[in-house]
């Protein structure tokens, strides 16, 4: 995580708007003559080429809500980077997106993003995504190259203002960190050649760095959320078995004339930082049914229902904990061990009246092997907020002002095995965009 003080990171902002629109003005950019047109006169300058820029928007989220939580404990219930984690105001993300046509072979796109800290109030600003995606490769081929999320399953995938709920799903904050996973790397799709829709996902990404959480991670990331309480362990890439490889099917097909269905699997294979020889594999299933009917608003279906089912396998090297860096007898070994987690969600979205929406979202996460407590010697899942057991349903009511700004009314139950009691929370969130934004990848 990248910390800026607000007018450093308010001037960046700034001036990349800036130099947006001024490479959109045609006064600033000539065009170049088409191919086969009049060739320059010798001697003259050559026109700049132009700069045709076709989305610019920027997306701003905010917050506010309460909680019978005291904040330290919001902070480990709402594990997302942009939840609302505090009681009060939250500035939960701003988000810059650039995209556009290179040329008839290549599209580029870049998102930043900015928000404050809810907790020590300092200005964060993030490179999200920044990628460049084919548009003439044959056989229903496309390549993206960049930094990008990874595309496992629903959510993760999705950036915060295109979330029904406000939250991030309690499976993937443990599994994907707070910020999602994503990473630089490239992605190779084909829609295969069949009767029915199916797409066929092959990817390759860094593994290190914070938002690589369940992988090589970062030492910051493990200071603030070590997995199974194991301690960091920084390792080298030395061969491609170093790197986290994706692959994932979708799929979807009509179910009559107004009900469609999309079913999606997904694994992911790479090493992590606990130690050599430690790797991690997760795995994901996921559906998504929509029934358009009559009276949805928007060109949406009047209900959706989708749910992603989440399993992580993270094999924790042997470790050596030197509780007293005197007394060599007094080192306790952490044994390897296979730490499972397992997490699903299911969400209801109801159309039922021209701009207004109301969801249900049931959520629900568990696992298995102990995660070590190094003041005890100790190992104790339950008292671990990131991987003890939990349930949270969710309700929400949404109003959308116009296609640029909506209002949700969000109201959470949580109970959580590591806080011992029950937690009651409601959000307002009010959301704005302004310009045109791309369609992102569901």
């Amino acid at each position: 995580m990248t910390t800026f003080p607000f007018p450093a990171a308010q001037a960046l902002v700034l001036a990349l708007a800036a130099a947006v629109l001024r490479a959109q003005d045609p006064r600033e950019t000539p065009e170049r003559p088409a191919h086969g047109g009049h060739e320059a006169r010798p001697g003259a300058e050559a026109p700049a080429p132009a700069f045709r820029l076709l989305d610019v928007s920027l997306d701003l989220l905010t917050a506010v809500g309460t909680s019978t939580e005291r904040d330290h404990v919001l902070r480990e219930l709402k594990g997302g980077g942009h939840d609302p984690r505090k009681r009060g105001f939250s500035l939960r993300n701003v988000e810059l997106s650039l995209a556009g046509a290179v040329d008839p072979y290549f599209r580029a796109e870049a998102h930043v993003v900015t928000y404050v800290d809810a907790f020590d109030q300092e200005t964060v600003v993030e490179l999200e995504e920044a990628f460049l995606t084919t548009q003439a490769l044959p056989a229903g081929l496309q390549l993206e190259v960049g930094q990008s999320f990874t595309e496992f399953g629903l959510h993760n995938p999705r950036h915060p203002h295109a979330w029904s709920f406000l939250d991030q799903p309690v499976i993937l904050s443990r599994v994907f960190g707070p910020d999602g996973m994503r990473g630089p790397g490239a992605r190779l799709s084909w829609v295969l050649p069949l009767p029915f829709f199916a797409e066929l996902h092959g990817g390759v990404q860094n593994a290190s760095g914070e938002t690589m959480a369940s992988f090589l991670a970062s030492d910051e990331f493990y200071e603030e959320r070590a997995i199974g309480g194991r301690s960091f362990v920084a390792r080298d890439v030395r061969s491609l078995a170093d790197l986290v490889w994706l692959g994932r099917l979708r799929t979807s097909f009509g179910l009559g004339a107004e009900t469609s269905l999309t079913l999606g699997a997904s694994v992911l294979f790479g090493p992590n930082a606990t130690g050599p020889g430690a790797d991690t594999q997760v795995f994901g299933a996921d559906f998504t049914w929509h029934w358009h009917g009559t009276g949805g608003s928007g060109g949406r279906p009047l209900v959706t229902v989708e749910g992603e089912v989440v399993a992580r396998r993270f094999v924790a090297a042997e470790q050596v904990d030197v509780n007293d860096p005197g007394d060599p007898g007094d080192d306790f070994v952490v044994a390897r061990d296979t730490l499972e987690d397992l997490g699903a969600y299911v969400q209801v979205l109801w159309n039922f009246a021209p701009r207004w929406t109301a969801g249900l979202r049931g959520e629900w996460a568990s696992g298995a092997g102990g995660s070590y407590v190094a003041a005890t010697d100790r190992f104790d899942r339950a008292g671990d907020p990131f991987r003890a057991d939990r349930v949270r349903l969710s309700s929400l009511l949404s109003f959308e002002l116009t296609e640029f700004s909506r209002i949700r009314l969000q109201y959470d139950f949580d109970d959580s095995d590591a806080h011992g009691g029950d937690a009651h929370s409601v959000w307002l969130g009010f959301d704005v965009n302004l310009g045109k934004h791309a369609a992102h990848a569901d």
